[in-house]
């Protein structure tokens, strides 16, 4: 039973029987708000409301909560709140348990602020299940800390449990099995006086020599309220590492705020800073506060007198020289900080940057400021910048996040298709255009490092992250590399990932939680891994790839599975040596705890390994400190350390995080700015693959009455997919664009939108039914884990037979995958639409001709999921569609004479090939629509222009596929060799134009 909190009472104690409970479970079932969670279905507790007079002094009849658990990972429940209380009031947290004498630490925590329960920022206690029987609990709120390993996206980062805005509570059950029984959960006492809090402007404040700092100090009161009696702050400079009266002139004083002042005012004084002449490191001057009836800051404010004159500041050095000087100068602390890498909402408190001498924080998908906007980022990420000047050689961060197809954490940021749908947009230059426009949000918002794009060759359909994956063909998916380029010449870090083989896991291999297949074995020849997984990642480092994440999955060659992140000869002889990479290795996800053996074999396996940065990402403490040791022991060369370092420092170096550390805030406008929204528009359109299109059906006409139904066709969410806004995506309005919905009605004459078809059907010219699947990441999306298929939900299934069987129709599949369509025949066009992100439009586009139909299909489209896993190559191929297809609405003629037009502004090849097509031009050779007449002439100028393109330096890709693609129309025309079909398609991207023509012209025949 949930009871409402009211005002504390005015009396300095209340019988118990006033106090405040949050839940005493008498109830016939599970009260609303409590539920269960876990890493997987088999972790997730089993609630159940028992009977449980046993506890003391519990009335007769009394009921409890039972948690049976059997957690692999993590686990455990909680209580949500549906409106924020205050618990300011009281003094603590009290619940009841019936233990089992495991002598297991059970954790708890509060929820505080934020803009729910699942925002809010967590502070937690716990207890130790030391006897068997009912103990009642009680924590005061003073004794809660904020918790270190985990705090969820979007929460409050401030680390003051304020108590003002509560959202409920959480037990986390210990990594066992077993059962524990709960009651009575409720708060107790009278909160003692709170003191006012002192605070300043700025925790760090960073000046030069012959200056000053102007330090502002704010008086701020628990309720809000003006100040009862006067306070009188002093303030005095400490004893830090700059010397009084050389470095600086001590100062100290008296701050006065009279009765009456409005909570929120602020004092100031400043600090001189003297000229001692000397080239020098940083160095500190603490500022302490205090004063009675105050709480002074957490942490003492401190002024740092830069470091300067010192080569490696100096930005006209060589980066080979200033790296070299820096690397000199620091002590192991200070590398083994460099080589760490955080997760931002894990800081117990935001010095710790400057304690540990971190070199990298990150936001996990989801891990945002709140609120969670472009400008909220660009001042979070400068706050952490700032701590990294409280060190003596202030070298800073290099932050990192997941923007995957566009800014993607962000509210209101530019969502781009994922790969999937670049990939079938077959466009290099678009693909770098996106990555430029994905460089220039990030960067606005303070962010240097992308942890993109994923070069993964997906060989496997029911992997949960095929949708990360440009293609399954190897050759396509390095033809995608140039979205390197677009992010690092505007200034952002690439990163190549996930080396190697994370495509290839064998289904069933995974040993994660229930996945089936995310983080599994990839068993494979030397070859094929050569040929299929190694083969992207070699154009990246071609392209000079800044830094490259090693797989959570593990390689099998023949003498067992060895986790990627710990394969010496793949990331060390590999990829350092034989490949020539240059840049640094970070690990995924708290990766290196997956590699047998304990923690401390862990990090020298790894490091040793090739491994250079660790996404820790929680236990940044533990992992400098095992570090330390192993090095210190002799069993981590501090030359795999000084290796290590070095490459790190190279790239803040050229990145100019040195001369430039902050957000460049001019640009913050340009995040999801039209411009921008533009090309997300047009990667939408062009990755659209038209699969059936009978009787022309395509494109409609503007002015027909339209249709729609289908779960996806007016979700922002559904058709944005996974790593939207949070990690594993959601249904829903969940930032600002434009639904496939949407941007129907802005085109269609007539529009009636009925998601499960059950509106009237008369009336109207065409119906669209938009169809797919719902968000997911990672192994959350791998076939076969908690019932997941590749099949139409049943309620889509039934609107595709209701509408199509009424009137002539288009399904749309909004999916990050092929997917099982069942019968086709009363459909007479179908469209892979992808994950077409934030703008709908882009679908819309080609679907009622406004561009054509353009994309190809990046994976092999299974008839029966039997076939799965399928893939161009394959001996036995049969698929319903093969990889390649793709209907095009664009007349040939004219897509061929466009091309003749480019490629003869060309070189000599270029436009020796351009005057071989002139011939097939004549309009002899044509149908009054555009296509070919006479296919044999066609053809033969196809595979001349082919064979010349092949030595032509300027032209372009796009130039090539345009003269191919008039062969292609010729093979699908006659719907034969579907084999033929795709590996001409993956010859085209190898490279060998003339021999996907000559493919073509045989499938044709």
């Amino acid at each position: 039973m949930l009871v409402p909190l009211l005002a504390a009472p005015s009396a300095p104690a209340r019988a118990a029987a006033d106090l405040p409970v949050l839940a005493d479970f008498e109830s016939d079932a599970v009260p609303a708000g409590v539920s269960a969670w876990g890493n997987d279905a088999a972790s997730t507790p089993t609630l159940t409301i028992e009977p449980g007079s046993a506890r003391p002094g519990a009335p007769s009849g009394n009921r409890v909560l039972r948690s049976g658990y059997a957690i692999s990972q993590w686990g455990g429940w909680s209580q949500d709140l549906t409106a924020s209380q205050d618990w300011s009031p009281y003094e603590g947290f009290s619940f009841w348990v019936n233990g089992e004498g495991s002598g297991r630490r059970i954790f708890f925590e509060i929820k505080d602020g934020g803009s729910g329960p699942g925002a809010a920022e967590l502070f937690e206690s716990s207890f130790t299940d030391d006897a068997a029987g009912w103990r009642q609990v009680k924590v005061p709120f003073a004794d809660f800390t904020r918790r270190a390993d985990y705090q969820p996206g979007g929460a409050p980062a401030d680390g003051e449990l304020d108590l003002i805005a509560m959202w409920g509570y959480g037990m986390r059950l210990p990594t066992a099995s077993g059962s524990l029984e709960w009651d009575q959960v409720e708060l107790y006492g009278t909160a003692p006086p709170r003191p006012a809090r002192l605070s300043t402007d700025r925790p760090v404040y960073p000046v030069g020599e012959r200056s000053e700092a102007k330090v502002s100090v704010t008086v701020t009161t628990a309720t809000g309220a003006p100040l009862a009696d006067a306070l009188a702050v002093a303030y005095r400079t400490g004893s830090g590492t700059a010397t009084p009266g050389a470095d600086y002139t001590p100062a100290e004083g008296t701050l006065t705020f009279p009765a009456g002042t409005a909570s929120g005012s602020s004092r100031s004084f400043t600090v001189k800073i003297l000229k001692d002449g000397a080239n020098e490191v940083a160095e500190t001057i603490p500022v302490e506060l205090s004063g009675t009836g105050v709480r002074p800051p957490a942490e003492a404010p401190v002024i740092v007198i830069d470091a300067h004159g010192l080569p490696y500041l100096d930005a006209r050095r060589p980066v080979r020289e200033r790296v070299a000087d820096l690397l000199g100068r620091m002590t192991p602390e200070e590398k083994i900080g460099q080589m760490t890498q955080a997760e931002r909402m894990a800081l117990a408190r935001q010095s710790d940057i400057a304690a540990y001498h971190l070199g990298s924080l990150l936001s996990g998908g989801g891990s945002t400021p709140a609120p969670n906007t472009p400008r909220a980022w660009a001042d979070m990420v400068d706050a952490f910048q700032l701590q990294t000047r409280r060190t003596r050689l202030q070298v800073p961060l290099v932050y990192g996040v997941d923007a995957v197809h566009g800014h993607n954490n962000v509210v209101g940021a530019t969502i781009f298709p994922h790969n999937v749908g670049l990939g079938a947009a077959r466009d290099p230059g678009l693909v770098e255009k996106a990555g430029e426009v994905t460089a220039r949000e990030v960067k606005a918002t303070g962010v240097p490092w992308n942890f993109a794009p994923c070069l993964c060759v997906s060989r496997d359909d029911r992997w949960g992250r095929a949708y990360e994956s440009f293609s399954e063909d190897p050759a396509l998916v390095s033809r995608m590399a140039t979205v390197i380029d677009g992010l690092q010449d505007n200034g952002v870090l690439a990163t190549a990932k996930h080396y190697a083989g994370d495509g290839g896991t064998a289904y069933g291999s995974s040993t994660t939680g229930d996945y089936t297949i995310d983080q599994g074995v990839t068993r494979v020849s030397r070859k094929e891994l050569e040929e299929i997984h190694l083969a992207p990642f070699a154009e990246a480092v071609r392209r000079g790839v800044a830094t490259v994440m090693p797989s959570f999955s593990s390689v099998d060659l023949g003498a067992g599975p060895v986790k990627m992140h710990a394969h010496r000869e793949l990331l060390t002889d590999t990829l350092k040596g034989r490949l020539g990479f240059k840049g640094f290795v970070i690990t995924d996800w708290q990766a290196i705890d997956q590699i047998p053996g304990d923690y401390a074999s862990d990090v020298r396996t790894s490091i040793n390994a090739g491994i250079d940065m660790v996404m820790v990402p929680y236990a940044y403490p533990d992992f400098t400190a095992t570090l330390k040791a192993e090095v210190e022991a002799g069993r981590v060369p501090m030359s795999r350390v000084d290796d290590a370092v070095a490459r790190i420092l190279t790239q803040k170096f050229r990145l100019g995080l040195f001369e430039r550390p902050y957000a460049d805030r001019a640009h913050l406008g340009d995040v999801g700015s039209a411009a921008h929204r533009a090309v997300a528009r047009t990667a939408a359109a062009k990755s659209q693959v038209l699969l059936k299109n009978d009787g022309r059906l395509l494109p409609l006409s503007r002015a027909s009455k339209v249709y729609v139904a289908g779960s996806n066709a007016d979700d922002i969410g559904n058709q944005s997919g996974g790593w939207t806004i949070s990690w594993q995506g959601s249904s829903g309005p969940i930032t600002p664009g434009t639904t496939i919905l949407q941007a129907i009605r802005g085109r269609a004459a007539s529009v009636t939108y009925s998601p499960d078809a059950s509106a009237g059907l008369a009336g109207h010219d065409v119906g669209v039914v938009v169809v797919g699947e719902t968000p997911y990441a990672e192994g959350f999306g791998d076939v076969g884990r908690q019932g997941r298929t590749l099949e139409l939900s049943a309620a889509d299934r039934a609107a595709v037979d209701r509408v199509c069987g009424a009137m002539k129709c288009v399904v749309l599949v909004v999916s990050g995958r092929p997917m099982l369509l069942g019968d086709l025949s009363g459909v007479e066009a179908v469209v892979a639409a992808w994950l077409p992100g934030t703008e709908g439009d882009g679908v819309a586009d080609p679907l009622f001709g406004a561009v054509p139909y353009t994309g190809r299909l990046p994976f092999t489209w299974f008839r029966t999921a039997a076939q799965i896993p399928i893939n161009v190559g394959d001996a036995a191929y049969d698929p319903l569609f093969p990889y390649g297809w793709g209907l095009r609405t664009d007349p040939a003629r004219d897509r061929l004479k466009a091309a003749r037009d480019r490629l003869a502004t060309g070189d000599g090849p270029a436009r020796a090939a351009a005057a071989a097509l002139t011939p097939a031009l004549a309009g002899r050779n044509w149908n009054a629509d555009g296509s070919a007449r006479d296919a044999r002439a066609v053809l033969a100028a196809v595979g001349t222009a082919a064979t010349l393109l092949e030595r032509s330096r300027t032209a372009a890709f796009a130039q090539s596929d345009a003269v191919v693609s008039v062969a292609r129309d010729l093979a699908q025309s006659g719907g034969r060799r579907p084999d033929l079909q795709a590996v001409a398609d993956h010859e085209l991207a190898a490279g060998h134009l003339r021999k996907a023509v000559d493919l073509l012209a045989q499938a044709a025949r």
